[in-house]
Parts: C-alpha cells; structure tokens; sequence
C-alpha cells in the first residue's frame, strides 16, 4: 500500500507546482485610466511654439477644460494595480498624473504643468466644513426616515 502512495507523490508534486505556477504572471495586472506615458507624452510639447492643432493631433481631446475659461486643458493618466502579499492583493495607486496646459488666444502653449502623486499628496487642504441650511431636510422627511429605519432595524419581540 505504502508502494502506491510513494508512487503517486511524483504526480501530486507535479499538480500542485503546476496549480502554484499557474497564478503566478510574468506581467502585472494593471487598469488604465486616460493617457498611457502623460509624463513622455508632455516632454515633446513645447512651450510658445507648440499649439492646440498640434495638442490634440497628439494626445487627443482634453479630458476637461478649465470652469473659467476653456484656455486651459486638462488631461489625467492613472493606474491601479494589484498589491503583493502585504495588501493581500488589495488595488495600489501606481500612477497618478495630472497635466494642465495653458493656451494663450491665439492657441499657442503658455504654460504647462504636470502634477504627480507624490506632488498631490503635499497639498494642504481647509479642514473647514460649510454649514448648509438649505440641504437641512423638512420634519416630514426626518419621521419618515425614522420610521425606516424602525421598520427595517432589528426589532426583537
């Protein structure tokens, strides 16, 4: 008995290597949001001599344009992937990049700037909250809601 057992360990090994390569991949799984490579993509425009024709032959249409006026483009590259056996295969930022262009009116590159992650994370923002009255809800939807939540709480009888 002991003598098939011992034969048959050389194709249970086999298995679970095969099994255990199996999930491992040569590439990293990655989703991909807006441009590929914005930080090379930013490198070839050139300030003053560059201009809108050439933006959009190049990187396509801006993601957004500017509230205030629509001078300034704006394009976003960002990548989520797998973490390793630390996050327990939990989604990591790996890239997170923002370029603003600014156009002067004739269409011709002012100004560019491209935010990284590690810039993004160095910006301090207001912990002050605005107080809004007029979002406040009425007294009939707070009884409502109150009822909800009695209805679908757990009532022990």
């Amino acid at each position: 008995m002991t003598f098939i057992i011992r034969k048959h360990f050389k194709k249970i090994y086999i298995i679970l290597f095969l099994i255990l390569l199996n999930n491992c991949q040569l590439k990293e799984p990655k989703k991909a949001h807006g441009l590929n490579f914005l930080e090379n993509r930013e490198k070839i425009l050139v300030i003053g001599k560059t201009n809108q024709n050439d933006v959009v032959r190049l990187m396509g249409q801006p993601h957004s344009k500017s509230l205030t006026t629509d001078a300034t483009w704006i394009y976003v590259e960002r990548t989520i992937t797998k973490g390793k056996l630390v996050k327990l295969g939990q989604n990591v930022l790996k890239t997170n990049n923002i370029l603003a262009l600014d156009f002067n009116e004739y269409g011709i590159l002012q100004n560019k700037k491209i935010y990284t992650k590690e810039e993004m994370n160095k910006i301090v923002y207001s912990d002050n909250e605005t107080k809004n009255d007029v979002a406040q809800s009425s007294f009939v939807t707070r009884f409502l809601s109150s009822i909800r939540q009695k209805m679908y709480g757990k009532n022990k009888f």
